[in-house]
């Protein structure tokens, strides 16, 4: 037999050795680059019973795709074996993510008898990291970062005992010959005072701020009950206002912070244990944690050593990713005594290296469904199963980015890796290409990529001897949704997001799309507004507010004008527009809207969009956000936690018919906006009035193209999707009228999902071709 799918690291061998026993059978068992091979001789109803188990109760942490059965001539075995690992060349077996502690694990550093009793790196075949110390193929430690710990007699009876749990665990150990902890303050000194966690546990309560290395990388970590420590945090790291992670103690505790529903608490228990989004119950906590957000961020500790810290009265901690603003996570020693000394008062290092950094996974639950936002530790590397797919890479995009491989019928969609604005990013890019590709021995023949002319994938791409293949973003965006699926007829896409290029030369965002694997049709979008200064207006929502507000205004045939004396705007720049007083939000009034019309008019620096995420920004500025976002998303996400949600209320659009397809004019919406600011509406009911008719304008054309096209098949798709009340209020009004609609679950709708459209499509085009 040949068993694929997730089978190494997680126990499988030992699992083979016990059932074969169990049923009496000889032969051997033995780890390939292919996935598991199995010898088996014996009675047939004992093979038949064996295959049975195999299938239907395999270890917990393993996945199985497919098993391969052949017929061989009898070899006489006298018993059963687990034999060496074998390496082949262009085989395929997957490797697990990093797994939190199992139960058994903690009950070991729990109890004062056991040898590993509180030790900070217990693990065994159930659990501990995987993805993040592997080197190579097929798993073993002498190619992991474990290779340098020589196992102790009492370990090694462990490792090479088939009916114990930690049999080829590869990273066991215990506390004489494995890793250890080591306390550091910010000059680099070392701390030695015997117990390194109950010391960090005592920094932490005297409000100090340390950096505590996990399994993938560093986290920064505080009392997350000390307003004062939390703003010391922030203005450590120049985060003013980005949420925060946390860790809490367990579920009892959880649950006096957050709302938690059944599906919400059996996520945040799984071995995955990744962030969950969770509504808040009172303001209980420091509201500096995440200010002007009805959610926290929230996972439960996942090492041995997270455990350890609670262990004396700390309920919650601040876990934020370790780095510097804007640059990859910190995962060396080196590294973090360098980049962080600054930020923090004490480091809690350990000596097992990470070879590859992986940081923490956020998901949150929509529709009674887990949404992975953030795909890492614990969900990632993802694999997907592709007939007929060639070795190709893609690049992913700009913001949030990962990227995929794929050989052999088989898709490896990386961990996060962050978003490509300098050079430590994609030197982190670079090196998780050459580690993937290394494994799996694949030497991509094509590249596909973004065709942003301005991305950073450009100059990659052209430094490779490849065929290389520009992807339309949103079309990325769908196609990464029905992958994920499995649907290959047409659809109707719908992508809603901030940026994507467009094949006119414009910026996308707001797109209705006909589409299959290899070819897209844009049949609807937003209508276009300008973004004045460019990029530069992602930053500063207000300049898209003005940019509407004219629009909405320019051609309605009042010339009534704001008095120069508010400085705002004169009769030079406005001449055919009727923006009033009146018609400027108070909160626009004292930004510097004169020169933004004037961009606008004379078309300087000032590129079209069709984005539904500059256009959520642009409410968002009418109603109250102040100056520059922090954060990408930020606008919105304010905009999303002030919605009145029993407002049934919505606004006024219109759908234009044109030669080249449909057009959503926005400006009614955005005049009769303005009336309800001026008429002092509570910007709450306004809020979801406008999410009221986002739902309403995009279930309405659906149905129109249904009628015209004769597809009912929907498939939502783009970081905008992120937003509840949008995602559940399209799925569940089209559902209503009978669409079948379709959601991303365990790909990301951001833009960390769409390299799995890029290569699909790329795949598609190039058989074409």
């Amino acid at each position: 037999m040949t068993v694929t799918g997730i089978v190494q690291g997680v126990g499988f061998r030992p699992f083979v050795y016990k059932i074969a026993c169990d049923n009496n059978l000889n032969g051997w068992v033995s780890n390939s680059s292919r996935g598991v091979y199995i010898d088996v001789e014996g009675r047939e109803r004992d093979i038949l019973s064996f295959i049975q188990k195999l299938k239907t109760s395999p270890p917990k942490l393993s996945k199985i795709d497919e098993v391969f059965i052949e017929n061989r001539e009898v070899e006489n075995y006298k018993d059963f074996k687990i034999c060496p690992s074998e390496r082949e060349e262009n085989a395929m077996t997957y490797i697990s993510p990093d797994i939190g502690v199992c139960e058994d694990c903690l009950r070991d550093i729990r109890n004062s008898e056991n040898k590993r009793y509180r030790y900070a790196f217990t693990n065994c075949t159930n659990c501990g990291p995987r993805f993040s110390i592997i080197k190579k193929l097929p798993y073993d430690r002498a190619v992991t970062t474990m290779n340098e710990f020589q196992m102790c007699d009492e370990c090694y009876g462990e490792y090479v005992d088939p009916l114990n749990r930690r049999f080829h665990a590869q990273p066991n150990a215990c506390i004489e010959c494995g890793p250890k902890l080591e306390l550091i303050n910010n000059k680099g000194e070392r701390i030695y005072l015997g117990d390194e966690v109950k010391e960090t546990i005592k920094l932490i309560k005297e409000g100090k701020i340390i950096a505590i290395k996990g399994i993938g990388g560093f986290h920064l970590a505080c009392d997350g009950k000390n307003e004062e420590a939390i703003k010391l945090l922030r203005d450590r790291k120049n985060r003013p206002k980005k949420p925060l992670a946390l860790m809490m103690k367990d579920v009892e505790t959880v649950k006096k912070y957050c709302h938690l529903s059944e599906k919400e608490e059996s996520i945040l228990k799984d071995g995955k244990r990744p962030i969950v989004l969770l509504n808040k119950r009172e303001e209980n906590l420091p509201i500096n944690i995440a200010p002007n957000n009805k959610c926290l961020g929230v996972m439960l500790p996942y090492t041995p050593l997270h455990y350890l810290l609670f262990e004396y009265d700390i309920e919650v901690l601040v876990m934020t990713s370790a780095n510097v603003v804007g640059l990859p996570m910190v995962y060396k020693n080196s590294e973090a005594l360098d980049k962080l000394s600054s930020v923090v008062d004490y480091f809690l290092l350990h000596n097992r290296d990470v070879h590859i950094p992986v940081d923490d996974s956020v998901v949150k639950v929509i529709l009674n469904e887990e949404m992975v936002i953030r795909s890492s530790r614990g969900y990632a590397p993802i694999y997907i199963k592709q007939k007929e797919i060639r070795d190709i890479l893609a690049c992913g995009s700009q913001l949030k980015n990962t990227f995929a491989l794929s050989k052999n019928e088989n898709i490896i969609v990386s961990p996060y890796i962050g978003d490509m604005e300098n050079i430590e990013t994609y030197n982190n890019f670079e090196k998780n290409v050459e580690h993937i590709k290394g494994i799996y021995n694949i030497k991509p023949k094509i590249i596909a990529y973004d065709m942003h002319p301005n991305y950073w994938c450009r100059e990659y791409v052209e430094k490779q001897n490849t065929i290389n293949m520009e992807v339309q973003h949103h079309h990325a965006h769908i196609v990464s949704c029905m992958v994920e699926n499995n649907i290959k007829e047409k659809v109707i896409g719908i992508a809603y997001d901030g940026v994507g290029y467009g094949i006119d030369g414009t910026i996308w965002g707001g797109e209705f799309i006909i589409c299959d694997y290899k070819d897209f049709k844009r049949i609807t979008h937003l209508n276009y507004a300008q973004m004045p200064g460019g990029d530069a207006a992602t930053k500063e929502p207000w300049k898209m507010a003005v940019s509407y507000i004219y629009e909405a205004y320019k051609n309605s045939g009042s010339r009534a004008l704001i008095s120069d004396e508010d400085t705002l705007i004169t009769k030079n720049y406005v001449e055919d527009s009727n923006i009033t007083r009146e018609n400027i939000p108070k909160v626009l009034k004292d930004n510097n809207i004169k020169s933004i019309i004037a961009m606008i008019k004379n078309n300087i620096n000032s590129p079209k969009c069709s984005s539904m995420g500059r256009l959520f920004d642009a409410v968002s500025a009418m109603l109250g956000f102040l100056g520059k976002v922090t954060f990408e998303g930020e606008a919105a996400i304010l905009l999303e936690n002030m919605a009145n949600e029993n407002e049934k209320g919505s606004y006024d659009y219109e759908i234009k018919c044109q030669d080249e397809g449909y057009i959503i004019n926005t400006s009614e919406i955005i005049r009769e906006i303005i009336n309800d600011i001026n008429s002092e509406v509570h910007h709450g009911i306004i809020s979801k009035r406008f999410h009221n008719t986002v739902i309403d304008f995009t279930v309405n054309m659906c149905s129109i193209l249904r009628d015209a096209l004769n597809i009912d098949k929907v498939v939502l798709s783009g970081g905008v999707f992120q937003n509840e009340i949008i995602l559940k209020g399209i799925y569940e009004k089209l559902n209503y009228k009978g669409f079948e609609v379709y959601t991303h679950k365990s790909i990301p709708c951001n833009d960390s999902g769409i390299c799995v459209g890029q290569i699909v499509i790329a795949n598609a085009k190039f058989k074409e071709e």
